[in-house]
């Protein structure tokens, strides 16, 4: 699906299907974790199931006051005790599938809000 925002300041997703999502029209093909104010790197995981708790400890190293994570093709939800270096920083973290992400992500980081997206594509 090929996404079409108003012209925007931020990094935007502009595309996504199965096995690939566009930032600002740039294709990729690998997990990747995207911000508004123009983070873009790859995230180093191919299934859910490669997770560990290190990926989020990496993510709340990040400066965001909310994370989306994109769980893949369905929406999965990574054990309580990852969660905790998130909490301790005071990060919210919003779980849900990755197409589902991407759009959530585009809405916060066009209202301005300071978002993170980590997306998992498998």
């Amino acid at each position: 699906m090929k996404l079409h925002a108003d012209k925007s300041d931020t990094q935007t997703i502009t595309g996504y299907g199965t096995g690939w999502l566009a930032v600002d029209r740039k294709q990729y093909e690998h997990s990747l974790i995207v911000g508004a104010g123009g983070l873009l790197q790859p995230w180093d995981c191919q299934r859910f199931e490669d997770l560990t708790l290190a990926h989020f400890e990496a993510l709340a190293q990040l400066d965001a006051e909310v994370i989306i994570f994109g769980s893949g093709a369905r929406n999965r939800f990574p054990p309580a005790a990852w969660l905790r270096p998130l909490m301790e920083k005071r990060l919210g973290l919003e779980a849900m599938d990755t197409q589902a992400a991407c759009r959530t992500y585009n809405i916060l980081a066009n209202e301005g809000r300071n978002v993170i997206a980590a997306l998992l594509l498998e």
